[in-house]
C-alpha cells in the first residue's frame, strides 16, 4: 500500500496528492508516468509525475477529476493509501543542451511541463514558458514555472488573468520574432490545444515535441486503447512514448479515439455516484 502524504485543491476539479513511493522516485524522469489503482478493483489510472523528491521518497500528482476513477481517486485525503503504484513508466523527455526552447503547459498540461522544464534549465538552455487555462481558478504552480524559466507568459481564455487568448497567440509571436532561434518546443495539455501547438510551428519547421499521455487507458500496450498514428506508422503511447513528434501524429485519428469510450465512461461515473449516495443515505439513516 502507498500512502497519500498531502491533498491539495487547486480548483474544484483539480487535485495535487503527493505520495510515498520511493522506488518509483529512485529512477524516475521528467516526462514519464506512473499507474495508480486505489484498491484490488479499481482501474489502472496512468498519470504524469508532476515531480519527484529522490530525498523523501515522494512522488507528486496532479489530475483532474473527469471520470469515476479519478473522482475516486479525489476523495481520498492525507493519511489513506492506494493499492499498487507502478512506475517510472514511459520514455523520459530527451533533455539536451539545445539552446533556446519554449515550455507550453495548458490547463492540467502545466503539471508535467513542469520538471521538464525544470530539467532544460538545469541542463543550460534559455527557457520560455507559456501556461495557460480556461480562468485564473484553473491556473497552478505559476511560481514554480517561474522559477525554472527565464520568461514566463501566463494566459486565460476569458482574461481573469495574465494575458487574454490562447497559448498559441504568444507561441506564434515568438515564432514570428525569432523563429530561427528557437530550437525546441514541448506542449502539454488537452488535445486540441497540442493539435494548434502543432499546426502553428509547423510552418517554421519548429521541432516539436506533444506528450499524449491523456489518451492512455492500461499503460502496459496490452489493451491497444492509445494506438496513434504517426506518419511512419502506428505506435503505442504507453510503450513508445508518451512524447511524440507533432508534426507526424494523426491529430483528427487521435482526437477521434479520445472520444470512444465516453457513453462508457458516462455509464462508470453515474454507477458509482448512485452507490456512493445510497451509501451515504444509509450511513445518515443508522445515525
Amino acid at each position: 500500500m502507498y500512502r497519500i502524504i498531502e491533498k491539495q485543491s487547486l480548483s474544484d476539479i483539480t487535485k495535487l496528492m503527493v505520495i510515498h513511493a520511493p522506488h518509483v522516485v529512485r529512477n524516475a524522469k521528467a516526462g514519464q508516468f506512473v499507474i495508480v489503482r486505489i484498491n484490488e478493483y479499481g482501474e489502472r489510472i496512468p498519470l504524469t509525475i508532476a515531480d519527484f523528491d529522490p530525498i523523501s521518497g515522494n512522488i507528486t500528482l496532479i489530475f483532474q477529476e473527469v471520470g469515476k476513477s479519478t473522482k475516486h481517486l479525489g476523495s481520498l485525503n492525507a493519511g489513506d493509501e492506494v493499492a499498487t503504484f507502478a512506475g517510472p513508466l514511459g520514455h523520459a523527455s530527451e533533455i539536451d543542451y539545445y539552446g533556446t526552447v519554449i515550455c507550453i503547459g495548458g490547463g492540467v498540461g502545466i503539471a508535467p511541463i513542469f520538471p521538464i522544464a525544470r530539467a532544460l534549465k538545469q541542463a543550460g538552455n534559455i527557457v520560455i514558458s507559456i501556461i495557460g487555462a480556461r480562468s485564473q481558478s484553473f491556473l497552478f504552480w505559476e511560481e514554480k514555472m517561474r522559477s525554472v524559466s527565464d520568461e514566463l507568459i501566463v494566459c486565460t481564455d476569458d482574461g481573469s488573468y495574465g494575458r487574454k487568448g490562447l497559448v498559441i497567440e504568444p507561441l506564434k509571436e515568438l515564432l514570428e520574432a525569432r523563429a530561427s532561434g528557437i530550437n525546441r518546443i514541448w506542449a502539454i495539455g488537452p488535445g486540441i490545444m497540442m493539435k494548434s501547438v502543432s499546426m502553428t510551428t509547423r510552418p517554421y519547421n519548429a521541432n516539436t515535441i506533444v506528450s499524449l499521455n491523456t489518451i492512455m487507458i492500461d499503460g502496459t500496450g496490452m489493451c491497444g486503447g492509445c494506438r496513434v498514428l504517426l506518419d511512419e506508422g502506428a505506435s503505442f503511447v504507453c510503450v513508445d512514448g508518451p512524447e511524440f513528434d507533432g508534426h507526424k501524429v494523426n491529430w483528427d485519428m487521435l482526437l477521434s479515439r479520445m472520444q470512444f469510450y465516453r457513453p462508457e465512461e458516462r455509464l462508470a461515473l453515474e454507477h458509482w455516484e448512485h452507490k456512493c449516495n445510497l451509501e451515504a443515505s444509509i450511513d445518515e439513516r443508522g445515525k
